[in-house]
């Protein structure tokens, strides 16, 4: 609990409380729609090509930005981008106000791929460049805890709000979320120093793709990023699919859902901070990337297991503010399910994030890192949830969840070779440097 309490201290610092809005806005939004989404795919009747579409959509937009946009968040002023990150997000709930079909899905997801890559990137990118040089996993651990807890708010005040708002008849939903975001804008622009971060001057330095050639040559830099093209297509293919299946499958309603995808983050939100501070003290973060995948891997194994469930277990009643549902295993799996997949990504996200950061500093160039670590993910996220899409149509759900564990398995031995191979004796440093 002392390292959680560390973690709350944080956000005394005006300039951490204002990265935190930024991370609390584009979390809590992106949950939200999450199970919008879900709402969407049965409303419409969709197939998982469709589905995988939502997706693929909102990630081939981000491959195509986050390098050009890593450069110029190292050349120019990073406060300005998180405004104007801000600013779209707000546009993205104008677009969901008016969506009408399952295309209208698709561009929206677009512009919100846009938003959410602009707030990523820089709000990391400020969180690791301003952080003490002895504290970037306790501030990294902390940003993503705090945006873990945005999460948990999105999963269960988004779900209520959905349940009680139907997004296709209301918008409700939508205009709160735009108030939040605003609210973080503010935040942003009073408390945030000007030009936190980038303004490299050195002219070579603007060559983006010279940048990323120069950051793969380091070994670490390169085990990552193979792990992030594997890894991302199971992730990915439980993020869209898991409420879809929870929605389609055994009817669960929206507050529900957002029951379900609570079991992660509240794991993430508790764990985070404490996990960050320990590869800090600990050191030897390679490890925890792998253990952390390897939990990961076992949590989307166990979502199958939902549907023997929703008949082999008994039934009990969710209520809530007059209104309630009947629910039985496959729910209770889920929610299980996604708890294990929270404790692996608590294990691993600090320490792959702090990884990035250190590297990227090498060349004075974190912002360029972490567009690298996004555009390593966005292979994967463009690919995978169309790929998974059509084997749980033409397949079965049951082999398309079996699927995305196997990456994330295929994905944690990728990384684990090519780190191990990487390592020489010459490149470990002598005692006392």
């Amino acid at each position: 609990m002392a390292r959680f309490g560390n973690s709350v201290a944080l956000l005394r610092n005006r300039e951490f409380l204002s990265l935190a809005g930024t991370a609390f806005a584009r979390s809590q939004a992106y949950s939200t729609i999450i199970i919008a989404l879900a709402l969407y795919a049965d409303a419409f009747g969709t197939t998982g090509f469709i589905e995988g579409l939502w997706g693929t959509a909102f990630a081939t937009v981000q491959l195509l930005i986050v390098l050009p946009l890593g450069r110029k968040v190292d050349t120019g002023n990073a406060k300005r981008w998180l405004l104007g990150g801000l600013l779209i997000n707000v546009l993205v709930f104008v677009g969901y106000m008016l969506v009408s079909s399952s295309v209208d899905v698709i561009f929206v997801r677009m512009l919100q791929g846009v938003g959410a890559s602009i707030l990523w990137i820089t709000g990391s990118t400020v969180v690791g460049q301003i952080s003490p040089d002895d504290e970037s996993g306790r501030w990294l651990g902390s940003y993503n805890q705090v945006a873990a807890f945005s999460s948990l708010a999105g999963d269960l005040v988004g779900g209520l709000l959905l349940s009680m708002y139907d997004p296709l008849q209301s918008r409700v939903v939508y205009a709160i979320l735009a108030v939040v975001t605003l609210v973080a804008f503010v935040l942003v622009y009073t408390n945030l120093r000007d030009d936190p971060g980038g303004g490299v001057d050195d002219p070579e330095a603007q060559s983006g793709f010279g940048t990323i050639k120069k950051l793969l040559k380091l070994p670490m830099l390169r085990s990552l990023v193979l792990f992030r093209l594997s890894f991302s297509v199971g992730k990915m293919a439980v993020i869209i699919f898991l409420p879809i299946l929870a929605r389609t499958e055994f009817g669960i309603n929206a507050f529900a859902i957002g029951w379900i995808l609570a079991g992660g983050k509240i794991t993430k939100s508790l764990l985070q901070g404490y996990v960050g501070d320990l590869t800090d003290r600990i050191g030897d973060r390679a490890k925890f990337v792998a253990v952390g995948a390897l939990v990961y891997g076992l949590g989307i194994a166990l979502i199958p297991l939902s549907l023997p469930a929703e008949e082999l277990m008994g039934r009990f009643y969710l209520g809530y503010f007059g209104h309630g549902q009947e629910l039985g295993g496959g729910f209770l799996v889920l929610f299980l399910a996604y708890a294990v997949l929270g404790i692996g990504d608590s294990i691993r996200l600090p320490a792959s994030m702090a990884l990035f950061v250190e590297e990227g500093e090498t060349y004075d160039s974190v912002a360029s890192a972490m567009s690298l670590r996004s555009i390593s993910w966005k292979i994967g996220q463009t690919v995978g949830p169309v790929g998974v899409g059509l084997i749980k149509d033409f397949v079965g759900t049951v082999q398309a969840f079996l699927t995305a564990s196997v990456f994330v398995l295929f994905a944690t031995g990728v990384f684990w070779l090519t780190h191990t191979l990487s390592r020489s004796p010459e490149a470990e440093p002598a005692p006392g440097d």
